[in-house]
């Protein structure tokens, strides 16, 4: 049944492929154009929001939340002057008219720095505002509260544009004088400026070297561009929705670059298993040698139905690979984080467009250029390359360095077995020592504006910066202070600022003696004031606190989230496969290649090895949300060349081949789809590495090893051992199964 619905699918498409093309070509222009323009104004990197990933109704957040309820300041920004004393002669008198012009934008409501205090830079209470060697200070520039977003957005572009140029005006007093401008609001642009910045950087790398590994896939230009066609339309189609989910949703900035790139390469995979099928089937259809590769029009019936047959076959492969595929991302809607959330929703949403773009357009075109696919293309004709493409775009042979590959494992396969257990295990190690961070704004590369300037104001203004530990407190100014005390006594506790009221409820800011706000002695901190009991209700946030929640959070709901993939995953491949044993086989597989594949980003990222080739500094962990990121599409990558290669595997075993012959022919017609889908995969997550933000880099790097470990020693080696010595019981299941699977089994 499945397989006639792609079957009559492929032949409409065929029949009418000019509907098609017409309509994504619609619909690319049209999801360009509104993630670059936007609606009202405003475009999609203008709706993305940064920050610290929060947990609904964890004891941080709510924390977080009395704060900003309770908040009764503006949006602010500050000037950080360096290289100048704050008693230089003169000085007051250079800033005046900066004053005068900032106090006189609409929407500021306090311009502060020390020289506008009595006595100056001797006041008392100027000290938070000096740095602590003297040699510079503060302009803090604070908004109304309450104000509207376009009028607060204007009046911070005001002020910023106008603290921009003090430093200049100071020249005649203090020529060696610097500013640098920072705040909230231009953290969060510097982090959606780099993200569409990272984002432009890998499609520039991904999208040629793709193009490079198709044609040398496919022998040819016109072949090799027509994944691409579906991948810039994968693009500009994830982009739209992901503007549209930006209504309904935060968008944490880093969504965009995982899911649409995430999209883009599983474009361009299905579109690869599509376009070789087809080529496939249409040799299979016409007389190569008597010339039937001249072009005829649109209805010829050996494109027809080559059309057809790719449809019922690879197109029904691809819409199950996309359905497993999803499902592992789904798993991700099932945490409470938003962000996780968020991933989630976008990422099935640009997967659907994915495997829609795979499965009309990419027919489309095929049905229109038809024949002309059998022609050898012009880049065959450059001397070098044509004993090459012999090789590499062959789709005919029954023999080759996969099936060769097949023979040696089989041969051998309880040492291929054991060989490539012990690489994964090794490779694993480093995962015993996983640290799990929040981080802030070491996120953005070092050398960022606005990393320097938060470096720059906790180094040499430390009263001025945030404690690493907040306390919420419901009760009076007067039990809040006699409990500060207390809370003065815990280890790591270096300090206790004095409590602050915030409506009905006390502030109270917990100063550690940990240099890392997000490190185990920060966490110890926040752990040792939970435990305390006060007599009154207390709320503790801070990045430690944040990090602990997140982590918990993650531990809670991730059995449900792994029992619902796994369930899922399980049941699909039975129902492929009419097998109990393969897909458990598949799903502990996965799992190794997983803890292989983490455990590689830990000994990196975290350990801090290739740092330098790499460029990047380690926080000392690995962000908590990459994580589960990782694992949930990771795990659905594996799945992907999984069904790719099990899809062809069971053809043939269905066509009446042995076990062992089932494997080394099905790896021979899959093993150069996999290992080129796996490439481009690759070189499209190195596209993150190749970004600034640490986050990206993280994801990226990872996911590239998932796939170069899965579609080498797990596909190509691990998968043929196991089954080689399973032999027929591959194809075991309980009768009572077998009488289900022969019910409702998911068949060519």
């Amino acid at each position: 049944m499945l397989t006639r619905v792609f079957e009559t699918l492929g032949r409409g498409i065929a029949r009418r492929p000019l509907i098609s093309v017409v309509v994504w070509a619609v619909l690319t222009l049209l999801g360009f154009g509104l993630a670059v323009v936007g609606v009202h104004g405003e475009n999609l990197f203008e709706r993305l929001s940064s920050g610290e990933p929060a947990v609904p109704g964890s004891e941080s957040q709510r924390a977080n939340d009395l704060i900003e309820e309770a908040s009764i300041q503006g949006a602010s920004l500050t000037l950080l002057v360096e290289h100048v004393d704050p008693t230089t002669p003169g000085l007051v008198e250079a800033m005046a008219p900066a004053h005068e012009d900032l106090a006189a934008i609409d929407g500021v409501a306090t311009v502060i720095d020390p020289l506008v205090l009595p006595q100056g830079a001797a006041n008392p209470a100027a000290a938070p505002l000096i740095a602590a060697d003297g040699d510079g200070f503060l302009v803090v520039v604070e908004l109304e509260p309450g104000l509207a977003e376009a009028a607060e957005e204007r009046a911070l572009s005001e002020v910023g544009d106008r603290l921009d140029a003090v430093a200049g005006e100071l020249a005649d007093v203090a020529p060696d004088a610097t500013g640098v401008v920072g705040g909230v609001s231009l953290i969060v642009e510097a982090i959606t400026d780099q993200v569409e910045e990272d984002l432009t950087t890998g499609e520039a790398i991904a999208l040629p070297i793709a193009l490079l590994v198709m044609v040398l896939v496919f022998g040819g230009l016109l072949a090799a561009s027509m994944p691409m066609v579906g991948a810039i339309a994968s693009i500009a189609g994830g982009l739209g929705m992901l503007l549209a989910f930006s209504y309904v949703l935060d968008l944490d900035a880093s969504t965009v670059n995982v899911v649409t790139l995430l999209g883009l390469g599983l474009s361009i995979d299905y579109g690869l298993l599509i376009v070789s099928r087809f080529r496939e089937e249409l040799h299979a259809a016409v007389d190569v040698g008597s010339g039937a590769t001249r072009r005829r029009r649109h209805g010829d019936p050996a494109v027809t139905t080559a059309v057809a047959r790719t449809m019922a076959t690879a197109g029904r492969t691809v819409a199950f690979s996309a359905v497993t595929v999803a499902i592992s991302i789904a798993g991700l809607l099932l945490f409470r984080p938003d962000i996780l959330r968020a991933f989630g929703a976008a990422g099935v949403a640009v997967i659907v467009i994915a495997v829609a773009t795979a499965l009309t357009l990419v027919p489309a075109m095929l049905a229109i250029f038809g024949r002309r696919l059998l022609r050898p293309g012009l880049v065959s004709r450059v001397p070098g390359l044509r004993a090459v493409l012999r090789r590499t775009a062959d789709v005919q042979s029954e023999e080759g360095a996969f099936s060769r590959l097949a023979e040696r494992v089989q041969r051998r396969p309880w040492a291929v077995l054991v060989g490539v257990l012990v690489a994964l295990v090794v490779l694993a190690l480093p995962l015993a020592h996983l640290q799990l961070r929040n981080s802030t704004i070491e996120l953005l590369p070092e050398g960022s504006v606005q990393r320097d300037y938060v470096q720059a104001l906790a180094a040499d203004y430390p009263a001025s910066t945030s404690p690493a530990v907040v306390v919420v407190a419901e009760t009076s100014l007067e039990e809040a202070t006699t409990w500060a005390t207390a809370l003065a006594d815990v280890d790591g506790v270096a300090a206790v600022d004095p409590p602050t009221p915030i409506g009905s409820r006390v502030l109270l800011g917990v100063r550690t003696t940990a240099e890392d706000a997000g490190g185990e002695e920060a966490q110890g901190v926040v752990q040792d004031i939970r435990d305390l009991d006060p007599g009154f209700p207390t709320w503790v946030t801070g990045q430690a606190a944040g990090q602990i929640d997140f982590v918990a959070a993650l531990a809670d709901r991730a059995p449900w989230a792994a029992g619902l993939v796994v369930l899922a995953t399980f049941v699909l491949l039975f129902l492929m496969t009419g097998s109990v044993v393969i897909p458990v086989k598949a799903l502990l597989t996965n799992i190794v290649s997983l803890a292989a594949s983490l455990g590689v980003l830990v000994w990196v990222f975290q350990d801090g090895n290739l740092s330098g080739l790499l460029d990047f500094a380690s926080t000392g962990g690995i962000e908590t949300y990459v994580v589960a990121l990782v694992i949930a599409f990771a795990f659905g990558l594996a799945m992907d060349y999984e069904v790719f290669l099990l899809s062809r595997i069971k053809e043939l075993h269905d066509a009446g081949y042995s076990s062992d012959e089932s494997v080394r022919l099905g790896l021979q017609r899959s093993g150069r789809i996999i290992t080129s889908a796996a490439a481009i995969i690759v070189v499209v997550f190195a596209g993150f590495v190749f970004g600034e933000l640490l986050v990206i880099k993280e994801v990226g790097f990872s996911l590239a090893v998932a796939v170069i470990i899965d579609a080498t020693l797990v596909r190509l080696l691990l998968v043929p051992a196991t089954m080689t010595l399973l032999g027929r019981r591959n194809w075991w299941a309980p009768a009572s199964m077998q009488r289900l699977y022969a019910r409702l089994a998911i068949t060519h």
